[in-house]
């Protein structure tokens, strides 16, 4: 018998594992017809039976193109030829002013394929994002400043969302799909200059490649998994920390002065975002978060900050948040 591709082996072993936690259960597939979905759809549907799975693939149609209709429906037939259910799922992308189409469509897709998820009773929603997905969003974050929250990419699991190729560079989708015999669909959208993640994807990565030697995309997946590592260790320990220095406050919440101020500078800036973020549902910048730290380590008397939704106001030893 003639031996398996490396790169069909590869993303089924990413695929078998995913589907371990999922035994017995349903989950769908994203599928745009790309080659990324097009190969996490082919190893799924070869998985299944062994991981005791139902699976079902979900194709959005964003009619957002001309042809949009005929695109996603010869994906499904995709599916369907690899022995999956499909559905098409057509959505209205509603754009506002201060929200690119990328984004507004990125919304409406989420939405849906929640919507059959919920329909379907899947417990798992698989998504084809890939290492090269995972390096451009760490560089746009970076580019943003957008701090290490941004810097962790995206992660393998979150919620019902899950991101079985997150180790798997995009050559390899494409090696896939050439293997069985699959045809992608080519989303034009993917060569417009216009979205920055284009950019960062034509441009940016493969002069970063050139100048610096490859292995780029792959040394930026792995600082985002190591900055969530990191994260989920701050995470454990502001919670465990800000139970024992907050009070409730009228219209409001407090935090004892000396207890922050005896963290270090890391810990204390992310506490002081996640009182706010969890209280009042709004996240600081950098230059809030400060202004508001040096209430505690700084304070000469200043009145109170203005800050998205509340106010912050150092009240003898405890800082006051107030609703606005």
């Amino acid at each position: 018998m003639p031996s398996l591709d490396p790169a069909v082996a590869e993303i089924r072993r990413a695929v078998r594992a995913a589907l371990v936690p999922f035994a017995g259960r349903t989950v769908i597939v994203a599928l745009s017809g790309g080659a990324d979905s097009l190969a996490l759809t082919a190893a799924v549907a070869f998985e299944v039976g062994a991981a005791d799975v139902s699976a079902r693939a979900v194709v959005v149609d964003h009619a957002m193109q001309e042809g949009s209709a005929e695109v996603a429906e010869r994906a499904a037939e995709q599916a369907r030829s690899l022995g999956l259910e499909a559905r098409v799922v057509r959505v209205i992308v509603d754009g506002a002013p201060t929200v690119g189409p990328e984004a507004a469509a990125r919304v409406a897709r989420y939405a849906a394929l929640d919507a059959a998820a919920d329909d379907l009773g899947a417990a798992a929603i698989l998504l084809a994002h890939t290492r090269d997905d995972q390096a451009e969003t760490v560089l746009l974050g970076l580019a943003r400043g957008s701090g290490a929250g941004s810097l962790q990419g995206m992660a393998p699991v979150s919620g019902r969302r899950v991101r079985p190729l997150l180790s798997v560079a995009r050559a390899t989708t494409v090696a896939a799909c050439a293997a069985q015999g699959l045809e992608p669909w080519h989303d034009p959208h993917n060569d417009h200059a216009r979205y920055a993640r284009v950019r960062v994807r034509n441009t940016v990565l493969p002069v970063l490649e050139a100048e610096l030697g490859p292995g780029v995309a792959e040394a930026l997946a792995r600082t985002a998994e190591q900055l969530r590592e990191d994260n989920d260790a701050f995470a454990e320990m502001i919670d465990e920390t800000i139970e024992d220095i907050v009070e409730h406050a009228e219209a409001g919440i407090s935090v004892s002065v000396p207890a922050l101020a005896a963290n270090p500078a890391a810990l204390r800036h992310r506490i002081i975002r996640h009182i706010v973020a969890s209280e009042f549902g709004v996240s600081l910048t950098r230059v809030q978060t400060l202004e508001v730290a040096r209430l505690v380590m700084d304070w000469s008397g200043q009145g109170p900050i203005d800050l998205p939704a509340c106010t912050a106001v150092r009240t003898g030893a405890r800082v006051v948040f107030t609703a606005r």
